[in-house]
């Protein structure tokens, strides 16, 4: 065959190349891109995974999650006061204190593999990813409990991005190889809100079934918590509310939450966690008691812990002070705490009427023995021994003595007991300050301490005058008061711009009853006040945290202390608070402001500082008649309240004393020792101190004293001063308000 004759091979598609081999290069290609992208994404995910997963040292860190406890207080005589909670009520409970129909029916309804699954249910996010692509809208849920403890324990119930839920799926699949299953729906039930104020199970068992006769008495103890009462269509009601706290709500939808309850009973006896018999039985019960319970401070006396609960939030940081375990040693008194609490019921205790706030402080440590901050602290949770800052009236007095007698005044000079007219400084003659004594009743003179003895304001107005009000409200301020005090002409009547509290007050007063020292301690309150915490310790182990150690400051000479003292027992003896005497030694100041709108008796014994304020809780209404159809004064309500509480709780420590003296004796007698002596509450009562006359006595004419029982105060003249400043006006002009004892 020629060349020409040769037939040519057809031509390859598109001009060219061989079809196999571009196929064979996709296919290589392909498969080495396929494992390259596959590894891209393993370590994508997995370095996401690590990544995120550095949160969870520093989740279980700042949440002390994993082995966290409520902290307890105690009194200062070891009496337990109640747990330390923070504004959530929440109280954390171990595994065992949980009823397994409780965890069981959580399980059910949220997360059906728990005991299964590694933090992240795959199977789960798939149903919930299909059902969410049928019903186009977010369906179903696919979090496990982990991540919904997750979710919670950073606070990210408002972050919902694709990152968010991946990193906490990272963080529970971390969380699930570190805490074991225990840990975990633990810490989970304690976190989660169940509804109507409630953090974790028992609080939500107090709040919904706590007033249920089924369970009276659950929770008042540490050995019958609420949780572990409850029944299984109980722990289903509660496991039905967290997926919606309002909608399925027992109180706002009982249907709802009926029809949830009974798919998580459903769920329970599907999984074999009822039997038939219980389910049926289950299904017949009740929905709830109907009574609600509301989360409240749950303490012997809440209106003290909750003053303690922020210094302790201000000293170890909240999460270490609710949930850290702690031992508070406070130092109230439960017995004294009692006693106060009936010496004010016996008084004031008719709905609608004036209410009483009292103070008892030791004088020898600062530390607060007895505190009512109000009549009921779930109706009125303001606490009026710490908060309420009310305007002194003339119990004001002691800080202007105080400062005549460092000024050299003495005590027996003699002033003008007169009406008076007083010039504002910087007013060029345009402002008068006019002072008038109670019902216009004068002495015409009267010496230093006589003006105390009876309150009358002519002479203390005349001298705070003198002396200088900046210097009166500077040393009022070393001796105890905390609140800015004003240093205008009003001031010398008790008139302040901001009022003063009974806890500030008994401070305040205490440094006169410890001969001019200024008492606090290591643990006090902050700007050196008075102490509530004695001890904090840990409760696993005992060890100890802080202590605190007595620590005082001489903020006025001790002679002088006791010149002023002197004086102060006359203002009981015969003066304005004879109601207030008991027997043994006391010493103090009434008190009544503008309108009869607060009434005050602060005293002191040897042993206690103790300040006793009456009036209307909100806002400076009349007490005009609210003492048996007459004037509430310092020297009525106050005092007596005062008396009956100094009485019950010299019998109170008496008692203590007579007991630890016995066993003492006792153990002094098998050793052939003699027995000691006895001291009671009378026995240390300070001789009056002679006062010496250092300044000239102002002369005026005389006119006849006012009765002792019947203290002289301002009258009110040309100008109404703002209300609620208890004497005179608040910025130093104008006239005094009338103020009585």
């Amino acid at each position: 065959m020629s060349d020409a004759e040769v037939t040519p091979l057809p031509m390859p598609p598109n001009g060219g190349g061989s079809g196999v081999r571009p196929r064979i290069k996709k296919l290589r290609l392909l498969g080495i891109l396929l494992p390259l992208g596959a590894l891209a994404v393993v370590s994508t995910v997995f370095g996401m995974m690590m990544a995120v997963a550095s949160d969870l040292p520093s989740l279980t860190a700042a949440q002390q999650l994993r082995h966290a406890r409520n902290s307890v207080l105690y009194d200062s005589q070891g009496k337990k006061l109640g747990i330390l909670t923070s504004n959530e009520n929440r109280i954390l409970v171990p595994y065992q204190d949980i009823a397994s129909s409780m965890r069981f029916a959580v399980i059910a309804i949220e997360d059906k593999r728990f005991f299964q699954n590694s933090g992240v249910d795959i199977r789960g996010i798939a149903r919930a990813f299909v059902q969410d692509l049928v019903q186009k809208r977010s369906a179903q849920g696919g979090s496990t409990i982990a991540q919904q403890f997750v979710k919670n324990a950073l606070q990210a119930q408002g972050n919902r991005t694709v990152f968010q839920k991946l990193r906490e799926a990272a963080l529970a699949y971390h969380l699930t190889r570190k805490w074991s299953k225990e840990d975990i729906l633990t810490n989970y039930l304690n976190s989660i809100y169940f509804g109507n104020g409630s953090y974790g199970v028992e609080s939500a068992a107090r709040t919904y079934f706590g007033k249920d006769p089924n369970h009276d008495g659950c929770g008042l103890t540490s050995d019958r918590p609420c949780a572990k009462e409850l029944q299984p269509w109980e722990s289903a009601l509660l496991a039905g509310i967290i997926a919606s706290p309002s909608a399925y709500d027992p109180v706002a939808h009982p249907l709802a939450a009926k029809h949830r309850r009974d798919l998580v009973l459903a769920n329970m006896l599907a999984q074999g966690r009822l039997t038939r018999a219980e389910y049926d039985n289950a299904l017949q019960q009740p929905l709830w008691s109907g009574q609600l319970d509301p989360p409240r401070v749950r303490t012997l006396a809440p209106y003290f812990t909750t003053w303690v609960r922020q210094q302790l939030i201000d000293r170890f940081g909240p999460e270490k002070a609710f949930e850290g375990g702690l031992k508070i040693r406070t130092t109230l008194d439960l017995e004294l705490q009692q006693a106060a609490e009936n010496a004010v019921n016996r008084y004031v205790n008719s709905p609608g009427g004036p209410t009483a706030s009292l103070v008892a402080i030791d004088n020898k440590t600062g530390e607060v023995r007895a505190m009512v901050g109000g009549r009921d602290y779930v109706e009125q949770p303001f606490n009026l021994a710490t908060q309420g800052q009310r305007q002194p009236g003339s119990s004001f007095k002691p800080f202007i003595l105080a400062q005549a007698l460092k000024e050299g005044i003495s005590v027996n000079s003699m002033w003008p007991s007169r009406k008076q007219d007083f010039i504002v400084p910087g007013t060029h003659g345009k402002e008068h300050f006019v002072v008038n004594n109670f019902e216009g009743t004068y002495a015409g003179l009267r010496s230093l301490g006589q003006g105390l003895t009876y309150s009358d304001n002519s002479v203390y107005s005349t001298v705070g005058i003198k002396v200088g009000t900046k210097k009166v409200a500077r040393l009022a301020r070393r001796m105890g008061i905390r609140t800015p005090v004003s240093h205008n002409l009003a001031m010398t009547l008790g008139g302040l711009k901001e009022g003063v509290s009974p806890l500030d007050m008994a401070h305040a007063y205490e440094t006169l009853a410890t001969r001019g020292k200024r008492v606090s301690g290591t643990l006090g309150a902050n700007e050196a006040g008075p102490v509530g915490i004695r001890e904090v310790r840990r409760i696993k182990g005992d060890k100890e945290i802080a202590k605190n150690k007595t620590k005082s400051t001489q903020v006025l000479d001790q002679q002088l202390a006791e010149q002023e003292v002197a004086v102060m027992q006359t203002v009981v003896s015969q003066g304005t608070a004879k109601r207030a005497a008991y027997g043994g030694f006391a010493a103090g100041k009434t008190g009544t402001t503008e309108n009869y709108g607060d009434a005050w008796f602060i005293g002191f014994t040897d042993r206690w500082t103790i300040a006793v304020w009456v009036g209307y809780p909100n806002g400076n209404t009349s007490m005009e008649h609210d003492f048996g159809g007459a004037p509430v004064e310092g020297g009525t309500f106050p005092a007596e309240i005062w008396h009956d509480f100094v009485v019950g709780a010299n019998a109170i420590v008496d008692e203590r004393n007579a007991e630890e003296l016995a066993k003492i004796n006792a153990a002094r007698a098998k050793k052939g020792l003699p027995p000691k002596g006895t001291t009671t509450s009378t026995t240390t009562t300070p001789a009056p101190v002679a006062p010496t006359q250092t300044a000239p006595a102002p002369q005026t004419t005389a006119t006849t004293p006012a009765a002792p029982n019947q203290t002289p105060a301002p009258q009110q003249q040309t100008t109404t001063p703002p209300s609620g400043t208890g004497g005179g006006t608040g910025t130093g002009g104008g006239t005094a308000a009338p103020t009585t004892p």
